[in-house]
């Protein structure tokens, strides 16, 4: 990797940029105008002096703001945001301070040991400034096609600077990749010290991150992670060696090609006896542009299922084919294409997984044609009940972990399944579920239930995440998809689908349901939103939640009741409040390395409507999760004092505040003039909310995520004013 010249800028341009920053932002101004002088000084490695200059016009005073403000934050293991230029983006120079404190802390916390290694694995993503924030920069400039895979070899260099040996798969290939579960499993198999993956998981394509692993394929929990994090600050010169000398010197070395064929064995032998595939029955498989052929793919293919997948939607690092640009399991629409496929191809069960392949999801096609979107929640309870409690399965007894924002209905399963230990009450992240099962691998005890690594039946996060095997520190889409594949098959031969399957486990074991949402901003003040949010919650908690009382509430940050933090880096995990009611639990979040906060309505079976049963059951249930968490939406937006409309509210969570805000001030009258004078064409329209609305999904088209927002709107304009032939046409389109 090239590292450009550094070069102070006229001191006068620089000046008069930090003098508006402090102007306008205060002491956060202050701090991102110290940071750009640092950054511009000639001190910071790979810092790209010249193109940082070009941003200095006053024209671009936010953008650099955002860009210099803070550090980018550590989350759940590492650090993950844009690509970009500064302290507070993913770049090279981000990238180099933190492997080069990896460095300092295994050398720390593996001292006299005769070699330390890490695996190195990476995803598909290259930069194209899809959002088109740095146009300003020309056609070309020193970040444009910045990929994982390039990232991964320049972490090489640094380790190999720092005498640390790293395993990386094909390392003379541009563009090899290794998922995220794999690396997870390759720690373990090959006895490294540690590991990093290149990756944003499903964030959009001008992401990128980097997540670090300790010596037994999990993420470090705190005080652990404090010390990594310690590392990283303290770490200033990075010591780099060049790629090719550090192949040449045996300390850049090719993961064994037979660990992966061990991979898959493993899953293979995971897998057996719970039924033979049937080669009749097509199952589609999308990787949603990322790596996951290499395991699900893969792992499908040695088991016999019949896996054909979308031909436009392997490897790609823009994920072009993926609707809105997001490659995420968790996003119904990001399978659209898959469906189609499906439907040609005569298979009636979607998988999907994300880019570095670490979340699984799944579609099933119904009697009516139409397909059904799983959530997480729903898509671990199945396997949860497939795998403990269906007489046809291997009724499997053993333990069961999940986090707090996770359904409790697989505590359910387990409980009906009898001597089946769970634990439901774990901080967000996979990192503290790999926690028990190391704790129980050393111990043999976790609190007070007493069971060994292996005993793991399924382990559990709403967000897709599964792990059913302890030597997996990490979630995994693999284990997931085969299952389903297999029950899947099992209900497809008998006139049945998965969607009968989840809602008699709901008959059997009780009304749950779960909705998460997620309230997005953006920039330094998004960042401030998001803490006045939380801080609003400890200081003045609402008396109501939802429309009901609130009973009680939990703070995570209460010292008396979970202890003393051990380590800052604890703090952030443990910023989180359950809030209960009679009907239902909230827990509220916020994110720690992005300025959203994320709550969880979970509700009880207790209160749940009578006399319903089957799918009537769950589309009620549903209703009512749904009204829930769009009424805690709003009631989160108090101390914000902004109020949202109906119509803004039903535009997805990947729009920000501020575009529902606007959506709600500028283009919700504008659209009520068009459907009252109902003069306007369609296709006019169309046009007009696609450019209004282009922001709202950067390098994609806007309109597919209207259509919720615009049937509503419809139909309140219906109600209130009658119909046009505009209102109809647009009715009908925002159905369709």
């Amino acid at each position: 990797m090239t590292t450009l010249a550094n070069c102070t800028p006229p001191n006068r341009l620089l000046d008069a940029t930090c003098s508006q920053l402090q102007e306008r932002h205060g002491e956060l101004g202050t701090r991102a105008a110290a940071n750009l002088r640092r950054w511009l000084s000639g001190t910071v490695p790979y810092a790209h002096a010249e193109a940082i200059e070009r941003h200095l016009a006053l024209s671009h005073l936010a953008l650099v703001f955002d860009c210099f403000w803070q550090d980018l934050p550590f989350g759940t293991g590492g650090r993950r945001g844009r690509v970009g230029y500064g302290p507070n983006r993913i770049n090279p120079t981000t990238v180099a301070m933190a492997i080069q404190g990896h460095c300092r802390y295994l050398r720390d916390h593996f001292p006299g040991s005769a070699e330390i290694s890490v695996v190195v694995a990476n995803d598909v993503r290259v930069f194209h400034d899809i959002s088109g924030t740095y146009t300003f920069l020309g056609a070309e400039h020193p970040l444009l096609g910045l990929s994982s895979r390039s990232l991964a070899r320049f972490a090489c260099e640094i380790y190999a600077g720092n005498g640390v040996v790293s395993y990386l798969a094909q390392p003379d290939a541009a563009a090899a990749y290794l998922s995220t579960p794999e690396l997870s499993f390759l720690i373990g198999v090959l006895g490294a010290t540690g590991g990093i993956v290149v990756s944003a998981s499903h964030n959009p394509p001008d992401d990128n991150g980097v997540k670090l692993y300790d010596q037994w394929g999990s993420q470090p929990v705190a005080p652990d992670d404090q010390h990594l994090l310690d590392a990283m600050t303290a770490s200033s010169d990075v010591r780099a060696m060049p790629f090719a000398e550090a192949r040449e010197r045996g300390l850049v070395r090719a993961v064994p090609g037979e660990t992966h064929q061990r991979y898959v064995r493993t899953y293979c032998d995971l897998y057996r006896g719970f039924g033979e595939p049937d080669r009749s029955l097509p199952i589609v498989y999308t990787p949603l542009c990322g790596v996951g052929l290499s395991t699900v793919g893969d792992v499908l293919g040695a088991l016999g299922f019949p896996v054909q997948s979308p031909p436009a939607q392997g490897p790609d690092g823009t994920f072009a084919a993926i609707p809105f640009r997001s490659p995420n399991p968790e996003v119904p629409q990001s399978t659209e294409p898959a469906c189609r496929f499906a439907d040609e191809v005569g298979s009636d069960i979607v998988l999907s997984s994300d880019p570095d392949a670490d979340r699984a999801g799944v579609e099933v096609k119904l009697a009516d044609g139409s397909w059904h979107h799983f959530d997480g929640n729903q898509l671990a309870s199945i396997l949860c009940y497939a795998l403990m409690l269906d007489p046809e399965g291997p009724r499997r007894a053993g333990l069961v972990v999940e986090s707090l924002v996770t359904t409790k209905l697989l505590s359910r399963i387990a409980e009906l399944r009898g001597g089946s230990p769970a634990i439901n009450d774990l901080l967000v992240g996979f990192k503290y579920i790999a926690n028990v099962l190391k704790d129980l691998g050393t111990t043999g005890r976790y609190r007070e239930i007493h069971a060994r690594p292996e005993d793991l039946v399924i382990a559990a996060e709403e967000s897709h995440g599964v792990c059913m095997l302890p030597g997996i520190l990490d979630k995994d889409a693999t284990p997931a998809c085969i299952f389903l594949a297999g029950l899947y098959q099992r209900l497809k031969l008998r006139g049945r689908t998965l969607l009968d399957y989840y809602v008699s486990i709901l008959d059997q074991a009780g009304a749950y349901d779960s909705v998460s949402r997620s309230l997005m901003m953006s920039g330094a003040d998004g960042v401030e939103r998001r803490d006045r949010i939380m801080a609003w919650l400890r200081g003045s908690p609402p008396a109501e939640l939802g429309g009901l009382p609130v009973r009680r509430a939990v703070d995570h940050w209460d010292q008396v009741e979970f202890g003393p933090f051990v380590s800052e880096s604890d703090r952030l995990p443990r910023n989180t409040i359950e809030i209960f009611t009679d009907r239902f639990v909230v827990v509220v979040r916020p994110s720690g390395t992005e300025p959203k906060v994320k709550f969880y309505c979970h509700l009880l079976p207790e209160g749940a409507p009578g006399g319903l049963s089957g799918l009537r059951l769950l589309r009620a249930l549903r209703a009512e999760a749904e009204r829930v968490a769009t009424a805690v939406y709003r009631d989160l937006l108090t101390p914000l004092d902004i109020a949202l409309s109906d119509v803004a509210l039903a535009l997805p969570d990947m729009i920000d505040l501020d575009g529902k805000t606007m959506f709600d001030r500028e283009v919700v009258p504008e659209l009520e003039r068009r459907m009252r004078e109902g003069v306007a064409e369609l296709e006019p329209t169309l046009a007009w909310l696609r450019e209004a609305t282009a922001t709202f999904v950067p390098g994609a088209d806007s309109l597919p995520a209207l259509r919720g927002a615009i049937a509503i709107a419809c139909a309140r304009s219906e109600r209130e004013r009658g119909t046009t032939r505009m209102l109809a046409e647009l009715a009908a389109w925002a159905q369709h």
